[in-house]
């Protein structure tokens, strides 16, 4: 038996908000989307055409405050194949949290506060 992993879930508040970061960001954009006819819910799913993993945003209609991250100790790492563009990319958007360059790494936080971890291509 053979298990393919697909794709993560984060919960987010603002939908909109979260896509544009994702967007921006990482350069993820919408593949899929879809809910119920009541709106009760929406599942988007995003990606890039580098991988075939995906990410997947669901934002709940009757969800009146942000998410209790409690340590926030999960995070999803991405490689990026210029890391110094994507370090100035981020550090210009604000969303830097914390800074290893000890060990050749950083981490971004999204509009949720979901830490994303951003390592170089290494040989």
């Amino acid at each position: 038996m053979k298990f393919k992993m697909v794709h993560n879930n984060l919960n987010v508040f603002d939908l909109e908000k979260s896509l544009a970061f994702y967007e921006e960001a990482l350069g993820l954009t919408e593949v899929k989307r879809f809910g119920p006819e009541d709106g009760s819910f929406t599942i988007v799913y995003v990606a890039n055409e580098l991988a075939e993993h995906q990410l997947e945003l669901t934002w709940l209609r009757d969800r009146t405050e942000p998410y209790n991250l409690g340590d926030n100790e999960i995070h999803i790492a991405f490689r990026t194949d210029d890391f110094e563009a994507a370090y100035a990319k981020h550090r210009e958007m604000g969303c830097i949290c914390y800074d290893n360059p000890d060990m050749g790494l950083y981490f971004i936080s999204d509009p949720d506060g979901y830490w994303l971890e951003i390592i170089p291509e290494r040989s």
